[in-house]
């Protein structure tokens, strides 16, 4: 007998209407153009003390923007613990951290799966790396701390159709949000921290064609740009002006070592940025 009180979804995979412009073909690709300077960062939103039920969590979401159609990037953090490790666990002098990071099923253009996929467990390695550099590991022996990101908006142009951009550049984004909510997750759960932690992202990109010389940009949108030639994302320790993640992909060549050096200044002050928020959020929940 069929449940009338419930609606059943469709049997298989749906795609979701695509509007576009009359005058643009459907086979092109669509750029919309970058309306911030090259060293401008778009504004964040940062709260702490969202999730009761965990030791710590924190919320982030970055500004949507109207020109190019972006949604913006939400995401939300758990912190569990520090408890303790079960007894068949071996003997740890430090604390043992676990990073969990899960995009929600409709956080982008493609749906995604309710099991974590390799792009997913890419970002929680690059995530524990780039936290362990923050965390004061020896002050809690046999002790583990679970992290665990929800991607609930990937900061991806759901204008443009499927086949357009590659999600590989909105990861970077994507990793660096998740480095600045787990930081604030982590200091509102009372984890010692020898500073807090932020991410950046700095990318090189050409707009106008195979000839126009590339520039540097911070928080970089893919829809915007024509081509991204190279792009990196740092975790950045302000105070003690030390790196504690770096994470390179384009088509540089070897030689080209001004333009690694300039990536990773640009990124910095990205993430300079980003911590300045995360402080101010931070203090505001103390006050």
């Amino acid at each position: 007998m069929t449940d009338r009180r419930r609606i059943n979804g469709p049997a298989g995979t749906t795609i979701p209407p695509v509007f576009e412009d009359e005058d643009i073909k459907h086979d092109s690709k669509v750029v919309k153009g970058r309306s911030r300077a090259p060293d401008a960062v778009r504004r964040m939103f940062l709260k702490t003390g969202v999730t009761p039920s965990a030791s710590g969590s924190a919320y982030l979401e970055y500004e949507s923007s109207a020109k190019s159609g972006v949604s913006g990037l939400k995401l939300s953090c758990t912190v569990h613990g520090p408890r303790s490790l079960p007894r068949s666990s071996p003997f740890s002098p430090h604390i043992v951290l676990s990073t969990h990071v899960k995009y929600a099923p409709f956080a982008t253009k493609q749906r995604r799966s309710y099991l974590r996929d390799p792009s997913e467990r890419d970002l929680g390695t690059h995530l524990e790396t780039a936290l362990r550099g923050a965390i004061i590991a020896d002050r809690w022996p046999k002790s583990g701390v679970d992290i665990i990101i929800s991607v609930i908006e990937g900061d991806q142009d759901r204008a443009s159709s499927n086949i357009q951009g590659d999600e590989t550049w909105d990861m970077m984004n994507v990793l660096s949000g998740c480095i600045t909510v787990a930081s604030a997750a982590l200091a509102d759960a009372g984890i010692d921290c020898v500073d807090t932690v932020a991410g950046g992202v700095a990318a090189l990109v050409q707009n106008a064609g195979e000839d126009s010389t590339p520039t540097i940009v911070v928080d970089p949108i893919p829809s915007e740009h024509e081509k991204i030639l190279g792009a990196c994302c740092i975790a950045y320790l302000p105070t003690r002006d030390e790196v504690t993640n770096l994470w390179f992909k384009g088509d540089l060549s070897a030689s080209a070592m001004d333009l690694y050096t300039k990536l990773v200044e640009n990124g910095i002050l990205a993430s300079t940025s980003a911590n300045r928020v995360l402080v101010a959020s931070l203090n505001e929940t103390l006050a």
